[in-house]
């Protein structure tokens, strides 16, 4: 049940993550919830139980920076996980509000990832792909220019063949948003709360995603696809920040050299250059990276 606290509700569904016997305490017996009891975080954390159930149910919001450094041990939680913890406790003060500015990649990036042989693409803060290459469009079409590549992975059914690992994929992309949000104190961005209204409306894999509310910010990884035309790939990815232009990510992907992999994505580019990839089924990517959908609210769902 949420507590109408985004704290609260941060707290509690980390704490249920959480084995007794992870957390150095025995199992016990008639647990009627996941995870740690209420009780046994308070111990954990050295506050009175009193004062950590008034944390989970929203009625106090504002703990002492030594409170939350205790809760994050406590639920072990990792470095991106106790900044958004932070981040939770102390928002930034909203400024006021302004239409989003259209996001554009910089042209010298742009030019220069055109030259390489290797799939990349440049990320804006909303996840919609602003400048791609060849070999990213060659590798997959909802990589293109204009297209949410966060939105077609849970709407478009081609992406649940394109990554063999889709139910992971879409584990991590839910987390590596929170992040996002968390890292630009941006919860209020008129276009994340599109974005995520639009995607819990439609996507039931999302909505239950989003409630988990893990945060990762991995910025390296492996992908695991199915290509239409040359088969299985393991790609590893890469993600870089770009100076000067807030939330944009350049994104590449390559393949161990030698590898089966490495042969195919070879033989990719060579289909590119060719135009043989153009055999691939056609995206169809929106005017600009936003959603459609216009739920109603003010701020980002699930915060």
């Amino acid at each position: 049940m949420e507590s109408g606290s985004p704290l609260g509700d941060y707290l509690r569904t980390r704490r249920e993550r959480i084995r007794p016997e992870d957390a150095g305490l025995p199992p016990g017996e008639r647990r009627r919830v996941p995870g740690l009891r209420r009780e046994e975080v308070a111990l954990l954390a050295g506050v009175s139980t009193e004062y950590y159930l008034r944390l989970e149910q929203g009625r106090d919001r504002h703990p002492s920076d030594q409170v939350l450094e205790s809760l994050a041990r406590a639920l072990q939680l990792d470095g991106t996980e106790a900044r958004y913890l932070a981040q939770l406790a102390r928002p930034a003060r909203s400024a006021r509000r302004r239409t989003p500015r259209a996001e554009k990649a910089d042209a010298g990036v742009s030019a220069l990832i055109d030259q390489w042989s290797t799939p990349a693409q440049v990320q804006g803060l909303y996840l919609g792909t602003l400048a791609a290459n060849p070999m990213a469009v060659a590798l997959n079409p909802y990589f293109a220019p204009g297209v949410n590549t966060l939105s077609a992975l849970f709407l478009e059914p081609e992406m649940r063949e394109f990554y063999r690992d889709w139910h992971a994929t879409t584990a991590k992309a839910v987390a590596y948003l929170r992040s996002l949000i968390a890292d630009a104190g941006r919860n209020d961005d008129p276009r994340l709360i599109e974005l995520v209204g639009e995607l819990s409306l439609r996507s039931e894999r999302f909505r239950g995603l989003w409630a988990r509310q893990d945060v990762r910010h991995s910025t390296s990884g492996l992908s695991l696809i199915r290509h239409p035309l040359v088969g299985d790939l393991d790609l590893h990815y890469e993600k870089f920040a770009l100076a000067g232009a807030p939330g944009q990510m350049l994104v590449t992907y390559h393949a161990e050299p030698g590898s089966d992999s490495y042969e195919r994505l070879q033989l990719l580019g060579h289909l590119a250059a060719r135009g043989d990839a153009e055999r691939l089924p056609p995206a169809a990517p929106p005017a600009d990276a936003r959603p459609t959908g216009r739920p109603r609210g003010g701020s980002v769902p699930g915060r």
